[in-house]
C-alpha cells in the first residue's frame, strides 16, 4: 500500500511539473548590425511580423562587453534549466575605422586571416534583462591554441547523452581553412570544460565550412552549415549523435542563390513548421531570408524581410540572427523594459 501511495505521489508531482511548464507564445530574435557592432533584439507574436526593441538601438553595446569593442553573430538558447544562454563573437570588423585600434585587424591579416579574433563573449540570464558575462580568450586556454586565427559564430546546444551544455563554433589555425569545432561548457556558463574538438570539416580542408546550427528532429541531429566550396550557401548533414560523426553534404538546402550565411532553424509555434533563417549578405541592404519545412529535407521559400509575409517594422540591415521561443510574460517584460 505504501509503495502505491509513493507511486501516486510521484505521478501527481510529475503532472504538476508538466502543467506548470510555461507556454511559449512569442519569439525573441537576436542579431547584430555592422553600423554599431552591438547586440540587438526584436520580438514577434506570430513568427512573421517583427518589431525591434529599443527602437533598434543596441540592447547592449559591443564596446562594453567585448575585448575588440564589438560583437557579431549573437545566438540565444534556452537550456533545460530555463536559463537563457547568449553567445557572441568577440570581433569588431571596423575597429580601425571606429578608433578602437590602429591596424585593420587585431593581428596580421596575412598570418591570421580576415576578421581574425581570439575568442567569444558568453552571457547568461534568467529574465532576459540582467545578464552575467564571461570573455573567453582561446589563445590563453592552451599552447596548442596560441595560433588560433578566428573563433566565430558560437551556438549553444544541450547534449542529451552527457547532460552538458555544449558550444560549437567556426575556428581555424593561422590562416588555414575554417572548420566547425565544439567544446563543453559548465552550467554557470563561464568556463570551458574541454579544449576544442573537431565537429565538421571539408575533405582534406580543401575549402571552408562555417556557421554551424544544430537542431534535433525525430531522434536525429541535423547540422546546418555554410559551405564555401562554391558560392556560399547552406547545406545539411545528419548524425545519430550531437557530436557526430558528420560528413559534408554538397547539396544545398536553402532556396536562396545569392551569397548567404548564418543558418538558424527555429520552429513556429502555431503549426510546428521549421523555419530556416539566414543572412543574405549579398543583398543591399543586408536582410534575412526565410524558408520553411515540415521535415528539414525539403524547404519552401517564404520571403525575406520587407518581402512577402515576413516583416520587420523598424529595422534595416540586420546581420546574423537567431530566434528562441519565449512566453508572453517574458515578451511583455522585454517590451516594458526597452520600449519606454
Amino acid at each position: 500500500m505504501r509503495r502505491i501511495l509513493i507511486i501516486l505521489m510521484a505521478i501527481c508531482m510529475l503532472s504538476g511539473m508538466q502543467a506548470a511548464k510555461p507556454k511559449k507564445s512569442a519569439y525573441l530574435m537576436v542579431y547584430h548590425k555592422d553600423a554599431d557592432h552591438g547586440l540587438h533584439m526584436a520580438l514577434s507574436r506570430d513568427g512573421y511580423n517583427w518589431k525591434a526593441l529599443n527602437d533598434d538601438k543596441p540592447i547592449i553595446g559591443g564596446d562594453t562587453i567585448a575585448q575588440q569593442h564589438g560583437i557579431r553573430d549573437p545566438h540565444i538558447f534556452q537550456g533545460p534549466d530555463g536559463a537563457f544562454y547568449l553567445a557572441m563573437t568577440d570581433l569588431h570588423v571596423f575597429g580601425q575605422r571606429d578608433g578602437f585600434r590602429t591596424t585593420e585587424w587585431e593581428r596580421d591579416g596575412k598570418q591570421f586571416g580576415w576578421g581574425n579574433n581570439r575568442g567569444l563573449v558568453l552571457m547568461k540570464s534568467r529574465d532576459l534583462i540582467s545578464w552575467t558575462r564571461t570573455n573567453i580568450d582561446f589563445t590563453r586556454l592552451d599552447s596548442t591554441l596560441a595560433d588560433v586565427g578566428c573563433v566565430w559564430a558560437p551556438e549553444t546546444v544541450y547534449d542529451d547523452e552527457t547532460g552538458q551544455l555544449m558550444i560549437h563554433f567556426t575556428m581555424h589555425h593561422g590562416n588555414q581553412k575554417n572548420a566547425i569545432y565544439y567544446c563543453y561548457v559548465n552550467n554557470d556558463y563561464n568556463k570551458l570544460l574541454t579544449l576544442p574538438r573537431l565537429l565538421l570539416e571539408a575533405p582534406n580542408q580543401s575549402y571552408s565550412v562555417i556557421d554551424g546550427d544544430i537542431i534535433k528532429h525525430n531522434g536525429k541531429y541535423h547540422l546546418f552549415y555554410v559551405s564555401h566550396e562554391h558560392t556560399a550557401g547552406i547545406c545539411r548533414t545528419v548524425s545519430d549523435h550531437i557530436t557526430g560523426p558528420y560528413q559534408v553534404n554538397p547539396q544545398p538546402v536553402s532556396t536562396e542563390r545569392r551569397g548567404h550565411e548564418a543558418p538558424n532553424v527555429w520552429q513556429r509555434i502555431s503549426d510546428g513548421k521549421y523555419v530556416l533563417m539566414y543572412d543574405i549578405y549579398r543583398n543591399n541592404p543586408h536582410t534575412f531570408g526565410f524558408d520553411e519545412s515540415t521535415d528539414l529535407n525539403q524547404f519552401t521559400h517564404i520571403g525575406k524581410f520587407s518581402d512577402n509575409r515576413m516583416k520587420m517594422e523598424n529595422c534595416v540591415s540586420p546581420k546574423h540572427g537567431a530566434v528562441v521561443q519565449i512566453t508572453e510574460k517574458e515578451a511583455r517584460r522585454l517590451e516594458k523594459h526597452w520600449n519606454k
